[in-house]
């Protein structure tokens, strides 16, 4: 009889694993609300009010208006592409992967400072109560516990994550609503009378601190690897998030305005007013929902940050580890470890603070990019799907966009602009030399 030769059955090797699609229209529109809605609510309508006076509200309304411009352009981009990126896909898209870097760069820049930023304002927020955690170990501490449990929890899985944002989501809008609700029937309208004449040096600075207060959307694109269906739910969220955020910032300044006399000097404007017609408990209240809404902040950084560098890395810009998939959670793990260990040498050393220079203009610059690559794709073929969303009036809304974004950008002060500078050649360098990584 013949020999016959075994053959051995063939190994088969384990699937890669791939990002979990589960982000649904309101998961993403909870990680806009919440990126917008941090800090800067208690605190822009002092600031604001110093720089334009009675004429806020009306900022407040304009500022909200051109934020739905470039917002629109957002929904558009976003409804031709499934694949985590954001604006940095959009660019790569309309103008080749060195653009697209620069601006995935700096949306990036723009996240680690907010959540450094925001990690060092939970422990000086909590130490108004707990002077120990304002320096020291228990700054440190409080930084560290906040930043790694964040870590933790994004790298258990993007539902879990979800879960997170729309509690903390919820959680700081509670404070807001009540402050409104009740403040409503205090108010003066005879305080919110605009009045006097305000210069174009003051005008562009209101202009500038509402842009950074209305900042963070720009971020809703970048999970779209992670949901269920990003062509149609990207669009909403961009949409519903400037709605709701314009709606909650424009009455909580008209209520902090008409109840607080004294409203341009006052450094928490929101909880100073509401001491005045909810006492210290209400003053307490939104301290605390301040805590929260810079916590929602940090983690919502952390989520979408973590994605932008995965995003870069699987496009070749930045090193293949951290494109690794957790096989378990199927989360980006390299990347939100590597967004983790950045933001805790950031915001322990402090360094965060000369960053931040480069964060307003970073914001302008994203969307500028986005604008013009709305423009440029409206009717080009693309390697993606064909629009499931239009922006209405054709190439008018993406050119106003546009326009509305290099005023501002014209009204940065020096140091801002030189900060996104220094962002921006920080990007070129980095981009080198991991082109001329790859050839070696």
């Amino acid at each position: 009889m013949p020999e016959t030769t075994a053959v051995a059955p063939a190994v088969l090797s384990p699937p890669t694993p791939t990002l979990r699609r589960a982000l649904g229209r309101w998961d993403l529109t909870a990680i806009g609300v919440n990126q917008v809605i941090g800090s800067a609510v208690f605190l822009i309508p002092s600031q604001v009010a110093a720089q334009v006076g009675g004429w806020g509200p009306i900022a407040f309304l304009a500022v909200g208006a051109a934020s739905l411009l470039v917002a629109l352009c957002f929904a558009e981009l976003g409804s031709r592409f499934e694949r985590t990126g954001g604006p940095y896909l959009y660019a790569r898209a309309a103008f080749g992967p060195f653009a697209a870097f620069e601006i995935g760069w700096m949306q990036w820049i723009a996240r680690v400072t907010s959540q450094a930023g925001n990690a060092n304002g939970i422990a000086l927020a909590l130490g108004f109560y707990w002077p120990a955690l304002t320096g020291g170990a228990g700054r440190a501490a409080v930084i560290g516990a906040i930043t790694l449990a964040i870590g933790w929890i994004n790298l258990l899985g993007i539902r879990p994550s979800a879960l997170v944002v729309n509690l903390l989501t919820t959680a700081k809008l509670l404070p807001l609503a009540l402050f409104i609700a009740v403040g409503v029937w205090f108010v003066d309208p005879g305080a919110l009378v605009p009045s006097g004449p305000v210069t174009v040096e003051q005008a562009s600075a209101a202009a500038l601190l509402l842009v950074f207060a209305f900042g963070g959307y720009d971020v809703i694109g970048v999970p779209a690897g992670e949901a269920t269906d990003p062509r149609r739910h990207v669009p909403f969220a961009f949409v519903a998030t400037i709605v709701a955020v314009t709606a909650v910032m424009l009455l909580a300044h008209v209520v902090a305005a008409g109840t607080l006399p004294t409203l341009a000097a006052s450094s928490t404007p929101l909880a100073d007013a509401g001491a005045r017609f909810m006492g210290a408990g209400g003053a307490l209240l939104l301290s605390l929902g301040a805590v929260v809404s810079m916590a929602g902040n940090c983690f919502g950084s952390v989520l979408t940050g973590s994605r932008m560098l995965f995003a870069l890395a699987e496009n070749g810009e930045l090193p293949r580890f951290l494109t690794t998939i957790h096989p378990r959670y199927r989360t980006p793990s390299s990347a939100i470890v590597c967004m983790t260990a950045v933001v805790l040498a950031l915001a322990l050393s402090g360094s965060f603070v000369v960053l931040a220079l480069a964060s307003g203009v970073a914001r302008l610059v994203i969307y500028t990019g986005t604008c013009a690559a709305a423009l440029r794709l409206r009717d080009a073929p693309l390697p993606a799907s064909p629009a499931a969303f239009r922006a209405p009036g054709g190439p008018l809304v993406p050119a106003l966009a546009i326009l509305v974004s290099l005023a501002i950008l014209a009204g940065a002060t020096g140091a801002q602009l030189l900060g996104g500078a220094v962002g921006l050649a920080a990007g070129v360098v980095l981009y080198s030399a991991n082109a001329s990584l790859k050839r070696w």
